[in-house]
C-alpha cells in the first residue's frame, strides 16, 4: 500500500501537478495530475488526511468559570471552548488543507469531552472527507486575576479623608458611589480593574484597588469633582519576577469642608454653594440670588456657615411677586422675604438666619 513505499520511489515524484499523460506509479493509469507520483485515487487510499492527539487539556478557572486560550483567560460557553481546543490542535497532511470543520460533540463525564471534528480536506482541486477525534480534558485552575483578587492584591490605596473630625454618612455614601461607577466604567475594558477591599478608618475610608493607573485616575476624579486637595506617595514593596522595582502608591482625597447645597462664607458675604467642579464653584447671593464663579486656586478662601443639611424651614403663609410671607419659626412673627424670579414656592420653604435676618434659601 502507499504507506509502505520506499523513499527513492516517492523521491521520483513530482510536486505541484505534473503534465498532461502522466501516469499514476502504483495503478498505472494515465492521469492529469499526479501527488507524489500518485493518482489521486491511490493518493487518498488508506491515508489519514487529519490528526488529533488521543486528548487536547483545557484550563478553567474554577472561581470566574473563563477558559485559558492562546496565553490569555477568555469567557466562552464550555462546549464552545472545548471545539476551540480541538481545531487548534488539529493537524493536517502537507499536500492538504482543511476549508471547513463541522464538529460533534459528547460529554463523557463532567470533566471530558469527546470532540470529533468532520473535516473538508482540499487537494489540489479534489475535496475529501475526513474524521478525526479527541478527548478535551477539563483541567482545573485559577486565572490571574481570580489569583489577585482571592489574595488581596492590591497596588493603590485611596484616601478619601475630610477637612472635619469625620466624614459625614451621606458624604461617604456619596463618594463611594462615584468611586463604584469609575470602577464599574473601568472594569467593562479592562478585567485587572477591580477594589480588592473597603475599611472605615478614623476620619475617612481607605479603598484598596488593583492598579495603580486606577487610584490615579480616582484621585483625578474626586479631586476635580469636589475641589478637594490631592497626593500621592509611592513605596517600594519589592521587585517583580522580571527584576523591575514593585510599588505601591498611597493616594490622597481630602474633601474640602463645603459641599453643595451649603450657606458658605465669601470674602465676607454669604452664599448658597450651588455647583462644584474641576474649575471652581458657582455661588448665588442670598441678598440678590445674583451669581458668581468662584475659580479653583480661591476655592479654599470659601468657609461653611451652615451645612445643607441644618438649613431650617418655615411655614408659607402668602405669595406674592418676589416676595414670600412666612412665619418666623424662632418667634411666629410673620416676615417677607424676597424670592428670586420664577421661585417655586410650596407650603414651606428652606430659610437661613444670619446675623438675626432671616433670608430665603433657593
Amino acid at each position: 500500500g502507499p504507506g509502505r513505499r520506499d523513499g527513492d520511489r516517492r523521491g521520483q515524484a513530482r510536486t505541484g501537478g505534473d503534465p498532461v499523460n502522466g501516469f499514476c506509479v502504483e495503478c498505472g493509469k494515465e492521469v492529469d495530475k499526479t501527488v507524489h507520483g500518485l493518482c489521486m485515487e491511490c493518493f487518498l487510499r488508506d491515508r489519514t488526511l487529519v490528526t488529533l492527539p488521543d486528548h487536547v487539556d483545557l484550563l478553567t478557572c474554577t472561581n470566574c468559570g473563563q477558559f485559558y486560550w492562546h496565553g490569555d483567560w477568555q469567557s466562552m460557553v464550555e462546549e464552545k471552548a472545548a471545539v476551540t481546543a480541538a481545531k487548534e490542535a488539529l493537524t493536517c497532511i502537507k499536500e492538504g488543507k482543511v476549508v471547513s470543520v463541522d464538529p460533534s460533540v459528547s460529554y463523557l463525564d463532567d470533566y471530558n469531552i469527546s470532540v470529533t471534528l468532520g473535516c473538508r480536506v482540499q487537494i489540489e482541486d479534489i475535496m475529501a472527507d475526513a474524521l478525526a477525534t479527541t478527548i478535551v480534558r477539563i483541567k482545573n485552575a485559577v486565572c490571574k486575576i481570580c489569583s489577585r483578587r482571592l489574595g488581596n492584591y492590591y497596588e493603590a490605596i485611596l484616601q478619601i479623608r475630610t477637612s472635619e473630625k469625620t466624614l459625614s454618612k451621606d458624604l461617604q455614601d456619596e463618594v463611594l458611589a462615584r468611586v463604584e461607577k469609575v470602577v464599574d466604567d473601568a472594569m467593562a475594558t479592562d478585567d485587572n480593574v477591580f477594589i480588592t477591599k473597603m475599611e472605615i478608618v478614623p476620619g475617612g475610608v481607605d479603598v484598596y484597588l488593583s492598579l495603580i493607573a486606577l487610584g490615579r485616575a480616582l484621585v483625578k476624579d474626586l479631586g476635580d469633582m469636589y475641589c478637594a486637595e490631592t497626593n500621592e506617595s509611592a513605596k517600594l514593596v519589592g521587585q517583580t519576577r522580571d527584576g523591575l522595582d514593585m510599588y505601591r502608591v498611597n493616594y490622597l482625597v481630602r474633601l474640602p469642608e463645603f459641599h453643595i447645597g451649603d450657606i458658605v462664607i465669601f470674602r465676607k458675604r454669604y452664599y448658597l454653594l450651588s455647583r462644584v467642579s474641576n474649575q471652581g464653584g458657582k455661588l448665588v447671593s442670598l441678598d440678590g440670588f445674583r451669581e458668581m464663579s468662584v475659580k479653583r486656586q480661591d476655592m479654599p478662601e470659601i468657609k461653611v456657615y451652615c451645612k445643607a443639611a441644618d438649613i431650617g424651614t418655615a411655614d408659607v403663609i402668602t405669595v406674592s411677586d418676589g416676595e414670600v410671607q412666612v412665619m418666623d419659626p424662632s418667634n411666629y412673627s410673620m416676615v417677607d422675604l424676597l424670592i428670586p424670579k420664577g421661585a417655586e414656592i410650596g407650603e414651606k420653604v428652606r430659610v437661613i438666619r444670619i446675623e438675626e435676618v432671616l433670608y430665603f434659601v433657593p
